[in-house]
């Protein structure tokens, strides 16, 4: 099993004046720790329960970008960018330009959206539900379309791109890995099973939630004829190890009773992250010891 670092909020001591140094500071410690990868959320206002929309957030891939050069061996994504956020051929392009400049460290988490206020606020386009689901699909098409050989027309039920060029491409082969979050049964785990790497489920509905949606994840993939195996297990989960790293005992436990119903990665926001010691303490006292599970 492996363990993810994602980073929720930048609301730390110091203020936006220190946000960078802080940042950098908790990326190199997860890529020393042993970490597997880091991800931030796709957001332009905070969301809740993490705090309220005044809180500060950073752009996702510009962050991103900066952490790609303070660190050498994490993966690095969104969790999750909304369908709705950027034209589909600019992210593709964004994620690619990530990927080429980390060295094939790139990610493309990608969901529905859901976060309407936000989208209010800046002006960004919220359709309903079900055009939403189509736009993903449409997307997931175009990122494929665009990280092949083809650089045709893309004609969609929503996008049409007169030509998907994508030059430099990325050095993940055959491309980046695209995970997709989210737990809808009909919908979310179909276009995972179709299209994705990976999935990513909260784990906050217990092991019975996760282990219900990954046999529906299953059915999928015996109907788009898939290899179940192929696709990426991933959890999200809040990590409470304490302020010195003494209750990693109980994270060991939580992974290994996940890693029992086919749980493969534990994604975490890691409570205190920005004091390095819980960070540092996951990486001695745990991260070798799933690594067996």
């Amino acid at each position: 099993m492996k363990l993810g670092l994602q980073i929720p909020y930048f609301t730390w001591p110091g203020g936006s004046p220190e946000i960078g140094m802080k940042l950098a500071d908790i990326a190199k410690t997860a890529d020393d720790a042993g970490f597997d990868s880091i991800w931030v959320m796709d957001h332009f206002f905070q969301i809740p329960p993490v705090g309220p929309p005044e809180m500060d957030m950073l752009e996702a891939y510009t962050t991103l970008g900066s952490l790609a050069g303070q660190t050498s061996r994490v993966g690095l994504g969104t969790m999750v960018t909304g369908v709705t956020y950027r034209n589909p051929g600019v992210l593709i392009k964004q994620v690619t330009t990530l990927d080429v400049l980390s060295g094939a460290r790139a990610w493309l988490g990608i969901g529905a959206a859901w976060f309407d206020r936000e989208h209010a606020g800046l002006g960004v386009s919220f359709p309903p539900l079900k055009e939403r689901f189509e736009r993903l699909e449409d997307v997931l098409q175009i990122t494929h379309q665009m990280w092949s050989e083809n650089n045709g027309r893309f004609e969609g039920k929503h996008y049409q791109l007169a030509e998907t060029m994508n030059v430099p491409q990325a050095l993940s082969k055959p491309h980046p890995r695209i995970l997709i979050g989210g737990t809808g049964e009909k919908k979310t785990l179909r276009l995972v099973a179709k299209y994705a790497d990976a999935c990513n489920i909260p784990a906050q509905g217990g092991l019975d939630f996760v282990q219900h949606k990954l046999s529906v994840l299953r059915e999928h993939c015996d109907r788009e004829g898939r290899a179940y195996n192929d696709i990426e297990k991933t959890v999200l989960l809040v990590m409470n190890v304490g302020s010195e790293g003494e209750r990693t005992a109980g994270l060991v436990e939580q992974a290994s009773q996940f890693a029992d119903i086919g749980v493969d990665t534990i994604i975490g926001a890691v409570i205190g992250c920005e004091r390095l010691k819980p960070l540092e303490a996951i990486g001695r006292d745990v991260i070798p010891q799933i690594a067996r599970l």
